[in-house]
This record gives structure tokens, C-alpha cells and sequence, in this order.
């Protein structure tokens, strides 16, 4: 039988700021402006010059304006 993981079961991954923008297509001072906003994820500070984000936040801001854009009405 195959093991099943539920979201917080499931495996963390960082991603680094490329890969933020990459998916998001943001651009790195609109990224930060919603971080400041507190409207997208916080970065994760892995050392004085490191920061990474958690992938399956990044995921999930997607997925909610997605879902955000799909139920507005026209």
C-alpha cells in the first residue's frame, strides 16, 4: 500500500530567489514590496547572506490567486 502524506506531512523544500520569481513572475522589488505588505511568504534567513523561501508556500499564494482570479465576477 502506498504511503500518503498530507501537507505537513509533506517533505520542505527552499527555493531561492530565481525560482520565487520564476514562478511568480514578479520582479525582486515587487516580491519584497508584498513581503513588507504582508501579502506573499516571508523568506527563511539560512545565514547573514542567505534567504530562501519555503516552495510550497510560494505554491500556495499561486494557487490562491488563481483561485482569486477565477471567482471574480466579470
Amino acid at each position: 500500500m502506498a504511503m500518503q502524506t498530507t501537507p505537513a506531512q509533506a517533505p520542505r523544500r527552499f527555493i531561492k530567489l530565481a525560482q520565487v520569481k520564476d514562478f511568480t513572475s514578479l520582479s525582486t522589488s515587487e516580491l519584497y514590496r508584498r513581503i513588507a505588505a504582508g501579502t506573499f511568504p516571508r523568506q527563511v534567513m539560512l545565514g547573514p547572506k542567505s534567504s530562501v523561501w519555503i516552495e510550497a508556500e510560494v505554491l500556495a499564494w499561486c494557487e490562491a490567486r488563481i483561485s482569486e482570479s477565477r471567482s471574480e465576477v466579470a
